[in-house]
């Protein structure tokens, strides 16, 4: 099967195409957002993947959104990351670490006492989030100045400086799911009338920005983006997202990252993956609850892996177990988000 040969995506090699996709699983530690040993222990368990995309881990104080989720964003933090990316190599696997600014997706209960919660417009999303506290309404965010903008693109380059110090053989832009990128992207979330709002190219100008500055530090071919055009995730809402996401991608093209990571909804009735592969020609990552088989399937020269998010959670060797053709492991879904190693580090290998 074609899921179990070696690929490349720009300078990664991978030794098999099944993909671990990035899952929030709040096992950092809430106070001063370092990865924790049990971190290392449950990536470490599931270096078996052709590539490892990690949960997203914001770039600094003001991007974090929820509870117990890592940073990137001080010594202490890139020297955990440091011990979980060499427990990952010593397995012989592959490591990306998944940049995610949250934006308006937040509430000051989950930040640090002076962190800001920013967004392209000072409009808080609806609905709830889950804090220590309990549920709260998500904040308002404040509307970013220029030099906030200027600052947060500075962060992601940082970011991207000390994920390749702390031993990641590449890095990933989070750009859906309602975060800060979609946030600019989105005419329901982006109503400025400066140069990072309004038309369609003012839109686009931050992801950009944000981009060339991650391709600046270590070149394109070690950069990934994943985005999911037409995702309604926490209450985000674009006039047009197939025209917003096709422009987008017309731009990123050229760039020649290392991978495209595409999430599709079919449930909504949208072909992401056939937007993707008219707007971009490089190497890219499919996701979203495949099956062995329908993954092995939808495998060609464009599309060189498939990611898998909650089986990887319940089964640390899926790749074993899907060449083996081996019954997999149910995931409980109640320990997602507790912390612990309760439904984390304790699912046994087959």
């Amino acid at each position: 099967m074609q899921l179990f040969t070696e690929t490349k995506l720009g300078r990664l090699q991978l030794g098999n195409r099944v993909v671990m996709a990035p899952m929030t699983r709040s096992r950092a530690d809430n106070g001063s957002d370092v990865p924790t040993s049990i971190m290392r222990e449950y990536y470490r368990q599931r270096a078996g993947a052709g590539l490892i995309i990690t949960e997203g881990t914001q770039p600094s104080a003001d991007g974090k959104g929820y509870c117990r989720t890592p940073g990137i964003y001080t010594g202490e933090q890139v020297s955990a990351w440091r011990d979980i990316t060499d427990a990952v190599h010593a397995g012989g696997g592959q490591i990306v670490l998944q940049i995610m600014h949250c934006g308006r997706v937040a509430h000051g209960a989950n930040k640090a006492e002076n962190a800001r919660t920013l967004a392209p417009s000072a409009i808080a999303a609806k609905g709830d989030m889950y804090t220590e506290q309990g549920m709260l309404p998500f904040a308002e965010p404040e509307a970013m100045t220029l030099a906030d903008i200027e600052q947060t693109v500075a962060d992601y380059k940082q970011a991207t400086v000390n994920a390749f110090a702390a031993g990641f053989d590449g890095v990933e832009l989070h750009c859906t799911s309602g975060y800060l990128p979609a946030q600019f992207l989105s005419t329901g979330t982006n109503q400025r009338t400066d140069s990072y709002g309004g038309s369609l190219e003012n839109r686009l100008r931050f992801v950009l920005e944000v981009l060339s500055a991650m391709c600046s530090v270590e070149g394109a071919d070690r950069v990934g983006m994943r985005i999911c055009p037409g995702n309604p995730f926490n209450d985000l809402h674009d006039d047009n997202h197939e025209e917003t996401y096709s422009a987008l991608l017309q731009r990123v093209d050229p760039m020649a990252l290392a991978y495209l990571h595409v999430i599709r909804m079919p449930a909504l009735g949208l072909d992401n993956i056939g937007l993707a592969r008219t707007n971009y020609h490089g190497a890219m990552i499919v996701n979203e609850s495949y099956s062995r088989d329908e993954a092995e399937s939808e495998l060609d020269e464009q599309i060189r892996a498939v990611s898998f998010g909650r089986p990887f959670i319940a089964n640390p060797d899926l790749p074993r177990r899907f060449r083996e053709n081996l019954s997999l492991s149910k995931i409980d879904m109640k320990t997602l988000y507790t912390p612990g190693e309760a439904g984390y580090t304790d699912y046994q290998a087959g």
